[in-house]
């Protein structure tokens, strides 16, 4: 008997131009080509994943804040996974291993449950679609509630973009963003809602397509401006014009925007991870803050949808 890689169960898909791999530990978008370019960062099957690339985040994207949250009266303390900033990060189906309910040539559908547990007393269906098309890979998420009780929800993918050759100082950035999520510069806790280019608009506006250069950002953005199908989307290229984007339903109201710098300089800013969230960083913390995080509440039996799609830039 052959024996599982590192990143679990491996789904290779195929469809025109495209094809795509699809581990199963965390449902993770491993590799995705075009014409056999790289159009997120890849890592290798037998590989732990690195910086949760990929993964599939639930029931929680982001960060809570310190891993401490109350809901329907009670206080919860999540373990501490981003230890080096003490917050509870990217939720708990990251390192799930989800089992496949549905697989075609172009497709896969997988499945998992978080189960209840002392810092997340719900037990919640997870499954996953990621479907390859002339359009690109889609991926949808769905959650329902088994419990009993109300359960708080978000989630949102963590793919890093790769717009070509190089790294991310080279490529350019169009961002439909008009506000981006002020945080402390140590934690990265949120303090307030701003507008792109109130403060730092050569850091974070980027409604105009521009090079990103050597500008850090790990934050947040909201006021996305959407298109008649009510799709955002962001579009990543290199200086040929060649590169990736990636679009998403109204579900998702925010998006994290990352440049994955390292201290390693060989690792770092080797892709763009742009994250669309059904919610806000912290939004299980949601009454702490005066604009509207987006928090989730499915009762019991509820269904939640979202869906995101990465496709090449000719």
């Amino acid at each position: 008997m052959a024996r599982t890689p590192t990143s679990g169960i491996q789904h290779a898909l195929r469809a025109g131009d495209y094809e795509a791999v699809i581990a199963s530990v965390g449902a993770t978008l491993r590799s995705l080509t075009h014409l056999g370019r790289d159009l997120v960062v890849p890592f290798d099957s037998d590989e732990v994943r690195p910086s949760y690339r990929g993964a599939t985040l639930a029931p929680w994207p982001n960060r809570v804040v310190d891993g401490r949250y109350s809901f329907g009266g009670a206080e919860y303390q999540l373990p501490l996974t981003e230890p080096a900033r003490s917050h509870a990060l990217h939720g708990l189906a990251a390192w799930l291993d989800f089992e496949a309910i549905d697989k075609g040539p172009d497709h896969v559908t997988l499945a998992a449950v978080i189960q209840p547990q002392t810092a997340y007393p719900w037990r919640v269906v997870v499954t996953t679609t990621f479907s390859l098309g002339p359009d690109g890979l889609t991926q949808s998420v769905t959650a329902r509630n088994d419990s009993d009780e109300a359960a708080p929800w978000g989630t949102g993918p963590h793919p890093y973009l790769k717009a070509g050759d190089g790294h991310v100082d080279d490529w350019t950035l169009e961002l439909p963003a008009a506000q981006v999520l002020a945080v402390t510069p140590d934690r990265l806790i949120p303090t307030e809602l701003v507008a792109v280019d109130s403060d730092e608009p050569e850091r974070f506006d980027f409604r105009s397509p521009r090079v990103i250069g050597d500008a850090f950002i790990d934050h947040a953005y909201s006021g996305l401006v959407r298109d008649e199908a009510g799709a955002a989307v962001v579009r990543v290229t290199d200086p040929s014009g060649s590169g990736v984007e990636m679009s998403w339903d109204a579900a998702c109201p925010w998006v994290q925007i990352h440049t994955a710098d390292k201290p390693e300089a060989a690792l770092s800013r080797l892709g763009l991870a742009v994250e669309p969230m059904t919610c806000a960083p912290d939004a299980f913390n949601a009454a702490n803050y005066s604009f509207d995080a987006g928090l989730i509440t499915l009762e019991p039996g509820d269904v939640a949808e979202a869906s995101w799609r990465i496709a090449a830039i000719a």
